[in-house]
């Protein structure tokens, strides 16, 4: 029976099946929460599932928020001892009133230092500075920007300066800041700055005695009635334009949550509590491997692009992988999809990739990987998709010659005749044979349909014109008939007299 089912599962990956989990019913979707703000969305940051969504693909000014991506993009470019030395365009080229960190032209800070006092006092001349010294200009870094954005599978944004500050073609949406939040939380130097409580900057002009600066996210404080158990960071943002904005990650029960609030009506803090009181409730971030067994091993019972049974580990689901799931739901629920198209990212030993849903909502998503066993090596980098796919099927574990060169408990491997697989090919010709004999057939029987109509239409109009109605004409032309086979019948009747 074991082998039957691994045959089965063997078949669907190379003919391209997916094999769903049952689905008995849609589930009923946790709901019951809202929010003030025009834009929102509440986004497990381990499997990018989305648990709460309000416009989220409407474009909004973004406002200071836009200062993670900033962040991040400096983190991955530079070193966090370099120096930055802040021009008279960095320092200067900000609106009146805007938030500062009390820099001045001439200024020199560490790489890091900025970057605290980017993320913690959301100062707009360090933006600049920095962004100045990644790329050499303003305008060259937003070009960074938006390639980053892209690459972060953000489609709804475009980024014209590293503050946030008001400008036209300055805007984001809340599922697109959700992206750019959760890379920044994969991001351990990020996550580092962006939750410390307080820091200290060095001397500079206008700061002689140094300045210690803490951070702008009130839910981060323990001493405010904002603050919020398992907050880890995020940022803040307001200007004129955008209204409030915020960006938040949380942690429970090790499970990490991303909200993001646009257009806010000083509603943002309590609008995010709402949602992630909502999500830390009804949801739950589970390893895959527990709950789906579809994939989990077909070991000992094929061989792969050639190798023996003997030197795999099996066909399995990528240990690390992540799902979201409804506390109050069942598995059962879930439907998977598999997929052979892999992204870059993909780790080296996937053959494909299950999506997990439910109903229309993705749940998260899992590599299907071959790995061997310890000590046996790993299957060739050039190894294709095509040529995993040749599987053979073994009844058992591969023979062991002995000592004296005979074989012992030898097992003959199972193979699918090639008979069989001829027998296939014919079946499917003549049955595709038939599906297009039927086609053609219905086709021209359509059309002799259609030929049939026109020419009656054609025929009512003549009669029109002459005068003469449809049923008049149907009555003479019935007449004629009855008049044809009442000669042939006397015809037949002579013919049979003479003879």
């Amino acid at each position: 029976m074991k082998k039957i089912v691994s045959f089965l599962l063997c078949l669907a990956l190379i003919l391209g099946f997916s094999p769903d989990m049952p689905a008995f019913a849609a589930g009923e979707w946790p709901e019951g929460v809202s929010i003030e703000a025009e834009g929102g969305i509440l986004m497990d940051a381990a499997t990018g599932a989305i648990l709460y969504e309000k416009n989220i693909h409407n474009a909004y000014y973004p406002a200071s928020i836009t200062k993670i991506l900033t962040a991040l993009i400096v983190i991955e470019h530079c070193n966090l001892d370099e120096t930055v030395t802040f021009s008279h365009n960095a320092v200067y080229n900000v609106e009146a009133g805007s938030t500062s960190a009390g820099m001045d032209e001439g200024d020199t800070l560490s790489v890091r230092d900025c970057l605290y006092a980017l993320l913690l006092k959301s100062a707009n001349e360090v933006a600049n500075a920095l962004a100045e010294h990644v790329s050499g200009t303003i305008e060259d870094f937003t070009v960074l920007m938006n390639q980053r954005a892209a690459e972060l599978g953000c489609q709804d944004s475009h980024f014209a300066n590293p503050s946030g500050l008001n400008n036209p073609e300055h805007y984001t949406s809340a599922y697109d800041m959700a992206l750019i939040g959760q890379a920044a939380l994969q991001n351990d130097t990020f996550m580092q700055i962006d939750s410390t409580l307080y820091y200290d900057l060095p001397v500079t002009k206008r700061n002689p005695e140094g300045a210690r600066i803490y951070p702008g996210h009130r839910m981060l404080k323990r001493n405010t009635s904002d603050y919020y158990e398992g907050c880890l960071g995020g940022k803040t943002g307001y200007t004129s334009l955008a209204g409030n904005t915020l960006v938040t990650f949380a942690e429970r029960d090790g499970m990490r949550l991303i909200t993001v609030i646009l257009n806010g009506h000083q509603s943002h803090y309590r609008d995010t509590k709402a949602l992630l009181d909502f999500g830390f409730k009804n949801f739950q971030t589970v390893n895959t491997v527990d709950f789906d067994t579809t994939y989990a091993s077909v070991q000992n019972d094929m061989t792969i692009a050639g190798l023996p049974a003997s030197q795999l580990s099996g066909l399995q689901l990528e240990s690390s992988s992540r799902l979201t799931l409804p506390k109050s739901g069942d598995f059962s629920y879930v439907t998977s999809q598999i997929t052979y198209e892999l992204p870059d990212t993909a780790p080296s030993s996937a053959i494909a990739k299950v999506d997990y849903s439910w109903g229309d909502r993705k749940l998260g998503s899992a590599y299907l990987t071959i790995n061997t066993v310890e000590g046996t090596g790993t299957l060739p980098a050039d190894t294709t998709i095509a040529e995993i796919a040749d599987i053979t099927l073994l009844t058992g574990e591969a023979a062991e010659e002995s000592p004296d060169g005979e074989t012992g408990s030898e097992r003959t491997p199972f193979r699918i005749p090639s008979i069989v697989w001829i027998i296939f090919g014919v079946l499917a010709a003549l049955a595709l044979l038939i599906v297009i004999i039927i086609a053609v057939k219905s086709y021209q029987e359509k059309k002799e349909m259609e030929a049939r109509l026109l020419r009656r239409q054609r025929r009512l109009a003549r009669l029109n014109n002459s005068g003469i109605s449809s049923m008049e004409f149907d009555l003479k032309m019935e007449q004629k008939r009855r008049n044809r086979r009442s000669a042939r019948r006397s015809a037949n009747r002579s013919r049979s007299r003479r003879y």
